[in-house]
C-alpha cells in the first residue's frame, strides 16, 4: 500500500510539473533561426530582432542621454554579426523610457507586431514595480501569447539593477518580478534571459555595482555588456 501511494504521489508531482511547462532550451530554441542566419545571398532574408521594454533597452544611460550604440540591443547586433557575417539583421527597438508592461501591451499590436519580428525580447520588470505583480503578469502574458500566435520566438528578460533595491532581502521586489518572469517563461515555454543573475556577483558590493551603472537604475556600457553576453548565448551552437 505504501509503495502504491508513493508511486501515485510521484505521478501527481510529475503531472503538475509537466502541466507547468518548461523554459525553452537555450541550446535548441532558436535552431531554425540559426539556419536562416547562416544562409548566404540570394537564399538569405532579412531577420528582424525586436527589443520591447523600458529605458534600459531604449539606451538611456544618464538621463536624458541616450547612448544607442552602447546599449545591449546594439551590442547584441554586433555579436550576432560576428558569428553570422552573411546575415542581414535588423535590430528594432520599440522600447520607451519610463514605460511599464501595461502600457507596452497597449501598443503591442500597432508598434511591435507590425515589424514582423523573428525574435522578440521583452524587458519591463524594473518599471513594473509601479504596477505590481498581478497587472504586469497579465500584460506580459498577453504580449507573449500574441507573439506566439504569430510564430514569433520570445525571450523574457529579468530586471537589470536598481541601486536602491534591497538585494540583501531575498524577497525584494526585483526578485519577486524575476520569479514571476521565470514562471511566465515556463507556462508559455519561451526563452528566459537572467539579467538579474548576471549582476548578482555585485549585489553584496555596492561600490563595485556602481562601476557597472551610469545612474541609479541604468547600466553603463559594462552593465549592458553583461546583459548582451547572456542574450548571445541563445544564438550560438552548444557543443
Amino acid at each position: 500500500m505504501k509503495r502504491r501511494i508513493l508511486i501515485f504521489a510521484v505521478c501527481i508531482a510529475w503531472s503538475i510539473q509537466n502541466a507547468q511547462g518548461q523554459i525553452a532550451d537555450v541550446g535548441y530554441y532558436l535552431d531554425s533561426l540559426k539556419v536562416e542566419l547562416q544562409k548566404e545571398w540570394p537564399k538569405n532574408r532579412t531577420i528582424n530582432i525586436v527589443f520591447h521594454g523600458h529605458s534600459v533597452p531604449a539606451g538611456y544611460f544618464r538621463t536624458p542621454v541616450v547612448n544607442t550604440f552602447a546599449a545591449y540591443p546594439n551590442l547584441v547586433m554586433q555579436k550576432i554579426k560576428a558569428i553570422y557575417p552573411l546575415a542581414v539583421v535588423n535590430t528594432i527597438v520599440t522600447s520607451i523610457g519610463g514605460e511599464n508592461s501595461v502600457r507596452g501591451a497597449a501598443r503591442f499590436d500597432d508598434e511591435v507586431l507590425t515589424h514582423n519580428p523573428d525574435v522578440l525580447f521583452i524587458d519591463y520588470a524594473l518599471n513594473d514595480r509601479g504596477v505590481g505583480l498581478e497587472k504586469s503578469y497579465a500584460a506580459w502574458d498577453e504580449m507573449i501569447k500574441k507573439a506566439k500566435n504569430k510564430n514569433i520566438e520570445v525571450l523574457l528578460l529579468s530586471p537589470s539593477p536598481d541601486q536602491r533595491e534591497e538585494y540583501e532581502n531575498p524577497d525584494n521586489q526585483l526578485k519577486q518580478h524575476t520569479n514571476q518572469i521565470i514562471q511566465l517563461a515556463k507556462e508559455n515555454e519561451v526563452g528566459f534571459v537572467d539579467s538579474y543573475k548576471a549582476f548578482e556577483f555585485l549585489y553584496s558590493a555596492r561600490a563595485q555595482l556602481v562601476k557597472y551603472m551610469s545612474q541609479v537604475n541604468h547600466p553603463n556600457e559594462k552593465g549592458h555588456e553583461l546583459i548582451a553576453s547572456e542574450i548571445i548565448k541563445w544564438f550560438v551552437d552548444v557543443e
